[in-house]
Protein backbone atom coordinates (compact mmCIF):
# COMPACT_ATOMS: atom_id res chain seq x y z
CA UNK A 1 0.00 0.00 0.00
CA UNK A 2 1.35 3.78 -0.81
CA UNK A 3 2.17 5.40 1.80
CA UNK A 4 -0.22 8.14 2.55
CA UNK A 5 2.39 10.93 2.67
CA UNK A 6 3.79 10.01 -0.17
CA UNK A 7 0.62 10.41 -2.32
CA UNK A 8 -0.38 13.92 -0.86
CA UNK A 9 3.04 15.29 -1.38
CA UNK A 10 3.53 13.84 -4.77
CA UNK A 11 -0.07 15.33 -5.57
CA UNK A 12 1.17 19.23 -4.00
CA UNK A 13 4.91 18.91 -5.92
CA UNK A 14 3.42 17.99 -9.05
CA UNK A 15 0.64 20.69 -9.37
CA UNK A 16 3.00 23.02 -8.20
CA UNK A 17 5.49 22.17 -11.04
CA UNK A 18 2.54 21.45 -13.90
CA UNK A 19 0.78 25.15 -12.68
CA UNK A 20 3.95 27.07 -13.49
CA UNK A 21 5.53 24.99 -16.10
CA UNK A 22 2.14 25.22 -17.97
CA UNK A 23 2.00 28.95 -17.47
CA UNK A 24 5.45 29.44 -18.29
CA UNK A 25 5.08 27.27 -21.66
CA UNK A 26 2.86 29.95 -23.54
CA UNK A 27 5.45 32.50 -22.88
CA UNK A 28 8.35 30.40 -24.08
CA UNK A 29 6.68 28.94 -27.00
CA UNK A 30 4.81 32.04 -27.98
CA UNK A 31 7.85 33.70 -29.36
CA UNK A 32 8.25 30.39 -31.80
CA UNK A 33 4.62 31.37 -33.89
CA UNK A 34 5.46 34.21 -36.40
CA UNK A 35 2.84 37.00 -35.15
CA UNK A 36 1.24 35.26 -32.48
CA UNK A 37 0.55 37.69 -29.42
CA UNK A 38 -0.24 36.54 -25.71
CA UNK A 39 -2.49 39.91 -25.19
CA UNK A 40 -5.12 38.96 -28.25
CA UNK A 41 -4.24 35.47 -29.27
CA UNK A 42 -6.01 32.55 -27.22
CA UNK A 43 -4.14 29.64 -25.83
CA UNK A 44 -5.35 27.58 -28.06
CA UNK A 45 -4.63 28.92 -31.04
CA UNK A 46 -0.76 27.99 -29.93
CA UNK A 47 -1.77 24.36 -30.13
CA UNK A 48 -3.59 24.56 -33.44
CA UNK A 49 -2.20 22.28 -36.21
CA UNK A 50 -0.97 26.25 -38.21
CA UNK A 51 1.10 26.43 -35.07
CA UNK A 52 5.10 25.46 -35.33
CA UNK A 53 4.98 24.21 -31.61
CA UNK A 54 1.99 22.26 -32.00
CA UNK A 55 3.03 19.28 -31.20
CA UNK A 56 4.98 20.53 -28.31
CA UNK A 57 2.44 22.17 -26.62
CA UNK A 58 0.00 19.72 -27.40
CA UNK A 59 1.64 17.16 -24.96
CA UNK A 60 2.40 19.87 -22.53
CA UNK A 61 -1.16 20.04 -22.01
CA UNK A 62 -0.87 15.85 -21.84
CA UNK A 63 1.12 15.91 -19.30
CA UNK A 64 -0.57 18.77 -17.14
CA UNK A 65 -3.50 16.53 -17.41
CA UNK A 66 -2.14 13.48 -15.99
CA UNK A 67 -0.42 15.61 -13.73
CA UNK A 68 -3.77 17.58 -12.57
CA UNK A 69 -5.65 14.03 -11.82
CA UNK A 70 -2.47 12.97 -9.35
CA UNK A 71 -3.16 16.20 -7.75
CA UNK A 72 -6.60 15.59 -7.52
CA UNK A 73 -5.66 12.08 -5.77
CA UNK A 74 -3.18 13.44 -3.42
CA UNK A 75 -5.87 16.33 -2.66
CA UNK A 76 -8.19 13.58 -1.91
CA UNK A 77 -5.79 11.86 0.28
CA UNK A 78 -4.66 14.96 2.12
CA UNK A 79 -8.24 15.98 3.71
CA UNK A 80 -11.73 14.60 5.69
CA UNK A 81 -12.05 11.42 4.15
CA UNK A 82 -16.43 11.24 3.68
CA UNK A 83 -16.51 15.02 3.40
CA UNK A 84 -19.30 15.04 0.39
CA UNK A 85 -17.82 18.69 -0.26
CA UNK A 86 -14.48 17.53 -0.66
CA UNK A 87 -15.33 14.59 -2.97
CA UNK A 88 -17.07 17.17 -5.28
CA UNK A 89 -13.80 19.37 -4.86
CA UNK A 90 -11.69 15.74 -6.02
CA UNK A 91 -14.14 15.46 -8.79
CA UNK A 92 -13.76 18.95 -10.25
CA UNK A 93 -9.68 19.00 -10.11
CA UNK A 94 -10.39 15.77 -12.35
CA UNK A 95 -12.46 17.16 -14.83
CA UNK A 96 -10.04 20.03 -15.01
CA UNK A 97 -7.38 18.01 -15.80
CA UNK A 98 -9.50 15.91 -18.32
CA UNK A 99 -11.03 18.92 -19.86
CA UNK A 100 -8.24 21.84 -19.79
CA UNK A 101 -5.43 19.17 -20.22
CA UNK A 102 -5.59 16.05 -21.77
CA UNK A 103 -9.19 17.26 -23.79
CA UNK A 104 -7.07 20.07 -25.18
CA UNK A 105 -4.00 18.23 -25.83
CA UNK A 106 -5.83 15.48 -27.66
CA UNK A 107 -8.14 17.61 -29.98
CA UNK A 108 -6.94 20.62 -31.40
CA UNK A 109 -8.58 23.82 -32.17
CA UNK A 110 -8.53 23.90 -36.24
CA UNK A 111 -10.66 25.70 -38.23
CA UNK A 112 -10.89 24.79 -42.18
CA UNK A 113 -11.69 27.74 -44.56
CA UNK A 114 -13.22 29.53 -41.34
CA UNK A 115 -15.34 26.45 -40.28
CA UNK A 116 -15.30 24.86 -36.74
CA UNK A 117 -13.83 21.26 -36.99
CA UNK A 118 -14.94 18.80 -34.97
CA UNK A 119 -11.87 18.48 -33.20
CA UNK A 120 -12.28 22.20 -32.62
CA UNK A 121 -16.01 21.71 -31.23
CA UNK A 122 -14.40 18.59 -29.27
CA UNK A 123 -11.62 20.79 -27.98
CA UNK A 124 -13.77 23.94 -27.15
CA UNK A 125 -16.53 21.28 -24.98
CA UNK A 126 -14.07 19.84 -22.91
CA UNK A 127 -12.04 22.98 -22.05
CA UNK A 128 -15.19 24.87 -21.30
CA UNK A 129 -16.25 22.02 -19.11
CA UNK A 130 -12.65 22.18 -17.34
CA UNK A 131 -13.10 25.90 -16.94
CA UNK A 132 -16.35 25.88 -15.36
CA UNK A 133 -15.15 22.98 -12.93
CA UNK A 134 -11.78 25.30 -11.77
CA UNK A 135 -13.35 28.38 -11.66
CA UNK A 136 -16.39 26.70 -9.22
CA UNK A 137 -13.91 24.74 -7.15
CA UNK A 138 -13.51 27.81 -4.39
CA UNK A 139 -16.94 27.02 -3.16
CA UNK A 140 -16.31 23.64 -2.22
CA UNK A 141 -12.81 23.97 -1.14
CA UNK A 142 -13.87 26.26 1.46
CA UNK A 143 -15.92 23.71 2.84
CA UNK A 144 -13.76 20.90 3.32
CA UNK A 145 -11.46 20.95 7.37
CA UNK A 146 -9.80 23.02 7.96
CA UNK A 147 -10.67 25.48 5.06
CA UNK A 148 -13.07 26.68 6.22
CA UNK A 149 -11.86 26.99 9.30
CA UNK A 150 -9.40 30.04 7.52
CA UNK A 151 -10.61 33.28 7.69
CA UNK A 152 -7.61 34.53 5.44
CA UNK A 153 -8.61 31.54 3.21
CA UNK A 154 -12.18 31.79 2.80
CA UNK A 155 -11.44 35.74 1.59
CA UNK A 156 -8.53 34.34 -0.53
CA UNK A 157 -11.22 32.18 -2.32
CA UNK A 158 -13.96 34.19 -2.71
CA UNK A 159 -11.03 36.90 -4.04
CA UNK A 160 -10.04 34.04 -7.04
CA UNK A 161 -13.83 33.62 -7.32
CA UNK A 162 -14.58 36.93 -7.89
CA UNK A 163 -11.36 37.07 -10.30
CA UNK A 164 -11.98 34.04 -12.07
CA UNK A 165 -15.52 35.25 -12.93
CA UNK A 166 -14.43 38.66 -14.22
CA UNK A 167 -11.65 37.67 -16.70
CA UNK A 168 -13.78 34.25 -18.14
CA UNK A 169 -16.67 37.06 -18.78
CA UNK A 170 -14.37 39.85 -20.42
CA UNK A 171 -12.70 36.75 -22.64
CA UNK A 172 -16.68 35.71 -23.35
CA UNK A 173 -16.48 38.77 -25.30
CA UNK A 174 -14.73 37.29 -28.31
CA UNK A 175 -17.83 35.40 -28.63
CA UNK A 176 -19.61 38.90 -29.72
CA UNK A 177 -19.40 39.94 -33.59
CA UNK A 178 -18.18 43.61 -33.81
CA UNK A 179 -15.64 45.01 -35.33
CA UNK A 180 -15.07 47.42 -32.52
CA UNK A 181 -14.84 45.26 -29.20
CA UNK A 182 -12.11 46.35 -27.84
CA UNK A 183 -12.22 43.93 -24.76
CA UNK A 184 -12.02 41.01 -27.37
CA UNK A 185 -9.22 42.23 -28.75
CA UNK A 186 -7.06 41.53 -25.69
CA UNK A 187 -8.84 37.84 -25.15
CA UNK A 188 -5.08 36.26 -24.31
CA UNK A 189 -4.82 38.43 -21.79
CA UNK A 190 -8.04 38.40 -19.99
CA UNK A 191 -7.70 34.23 -20.34
CA UNK A 192 -3.64 34.18 -18.79
CA UNK A 193 -4.99 36.37 -15.83
CA UNK A 194 -7.69 33.48 -15.11
CA UNK A 195 -5.04 31.05 -15.36
CA UNK A 196 -2.84 32.77 -13.12
CA UNK A 197 -5.56 33.29 -10.92
CA UNK A 198 -6.38 29.94 -10.25
CA UNK A 199 -2.85 28.41 -10.54
CA UNK A 200 -2.20 30.50 -7.71
CA UNK A 201 -5.58 29.15 -6.19
CA UNK A 202 -4.09 25.57 -6.60
CA UNK A 203 -0.51 25.98 -5.49
CA UNK A 204 -1.58 27.56 -2.22
CA UNK A 205 -3.56 24.52 -1.63
CA UNK A 206 -0.18 22.57 -2.91
CA UNK A 207 1.89 24.23 -0.15
CA UNK A 208 -0.40 23.57 2.81
CA UNK A 209 -0.87 20.08 1.70
CA UNK A 210 3.11 19.89 2.08
CA UNK A 211 3.25 21.88 5.18
CA UNK A 212 0.58 19.15 6.73
CA UNK A 213 2.77 16.55 6.08
CA UNK A 214 5.66 18.14 7.32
Amino acid sequence: MINRKVVVLTGAFVCIAGCIGDFLSFFILGPEYPGYSQLSDTMSSLGSSLSPVSEIISICWIILGILMIIFAFGFKTAYSPGNKYLKIAFWLIILYGLGEGLGSGLFKADRVSGSYTTSFLVHDILGGAGVIAILILPLFVVKIKPFFSSRGFIGFSHITLILGALFLILFSFRFIENGNNIIADYKGLWQRLFVLVYYIYLMTISVKMIIKMI
